[in-house]
């Protein structure tokens, strides 16, 4: 079996960071899921691929989701392992060599997704088949030269609900499996879910505008002034901010505070920077060090998780 922290270590930053504060059987629950979200997302976004091909991985590893959530055999063992080894063979997908070591461990990282709590693996499964969906109907809208341009402030939306807002939905769902006690706050929490998820990936398509561009990949409408963007992303991450307060005025584990409140944290900041700077301006490594230790001195006294910007939040925006 591959080690799944070191897949998480080579496929994320943000995450990598704050799965590891999650309590068990959460930790091990969202490092599989966000591993399995991670192989259709590398899929989606495969730039060596034509769109024909991205799109038979996604159909293929739906295919072989489908086996392992009911319990695979030799068989099916024997095709994702001729499936992994496929997709890692030239032309290469990416060139992120830690996304192509994770679709060679596919196998194993669906191998420790049967291995699951039934009620768990149902979640991950229903949620992990709505993003392949969702993903396959952007690539299918990617043109000759494998390029996608989003058409308005929507269509930008519906991107982000499919790639992260579904993520936010699936999270509540798991944390709520662990802590019943925080039933009474799910209505809460579900009406806030998918736009936790869609501020963290605004600000992700903001900082790497440039970078994606340079792939074919144009996520920010043409016909919609950046600040448009820039206030969006602002509203989410107070919606997102108002998800970890409920969290923590419900009695959530310190773990799951810790987990939510952090991505949000370090978001605020990169919205910041680039708002300052430009897309591909980045939080520095001593600055996202100096973010988790304060986070740590506020749990740890019991104060709010969170600590919004003073100038964004007195404005307004």
């Amino acid at each position: 079996m591959a080690d799944l922290d070191d897949l998480l270590l080579r496929t994320s930053r943000t995450f990598a960071l704050s799965i590891p504060r999650l309590p068990e059987p959460t930790r091990t629950e969202v490092t599989i899921a966000y591993l399995l979200f991670r192989i259709a997302d590398t899929f989606e976004d495969a730039a060596g691929w034509p769109k024909r091909r991205r799109l038979q991985a996604l159909e293929d590893f739906e295919r072989l989701l489908a086996f392992y959530e009911q319990g695979a055999g030799p068989e099916e063992r024997a095709t994702a392992a001729r499936y992994a080894e496929a997709w890692t063979a030239g032309p290469l997908p990416v060139g992120h060599t830690g996304y192509l070591d994770l679709l060679a461990a596919a196998p194993d990282v669906l191998e420790a997704f049967a291995g699951l709590a039934p009620e768990a693996r149902a979640v991950v499964a229903r949620h992990t088949r709505r993003t392949t969906h969702g993903m396959a109907d952007f690539v299918a809208r990617h043109d000759g030269d494998g390029k996608l341009q989003l058409a308005d402030l929507d269509d930008l939306r519906r991107y982000c609900y499919v790639v992260a807002g579904i993520v936010g939905e699936m999270l509540t769902e798991l944390f709520l499996l662990a802590q019943p006690e925080l039933a009474r706050a799910s209505d809460a929490l579900g009406r806030r879910a998918a736009r936790f998820g869609e501020a963290l990936q605004l600000v992700n398509i903001l900082k790497d505008a440039a970078a994606d561009a340079r792939e074919g990949r144009r996520y920010l409408p043409t016909a919609i002034a950046p600040d448009t963007v820039f206030g969006l992303a602002r509203d989410d991450l107070r919606v997102a901010t108002e998800y970890v307060e409920t969290l923590q005025r419900s009695g959530a584990d310190r773990g799951l505070l810790a987990f939510t409140a952090l991505p949000v944290q370090l978001a605020w900041g990169a919205l910041t920077r680039v708002e300052e700077a430009g897309p591909g301006a980045k939080v520095s490594r001593d600055e996202v060090a100096a973010m988790v230790a304060a986070l740590d001195e506020r749990l740890a006294a019991g104060r709010p998780a969170l600590e919004v910007p003073r100038s964004r939040a007195a404005a307004g925006g």
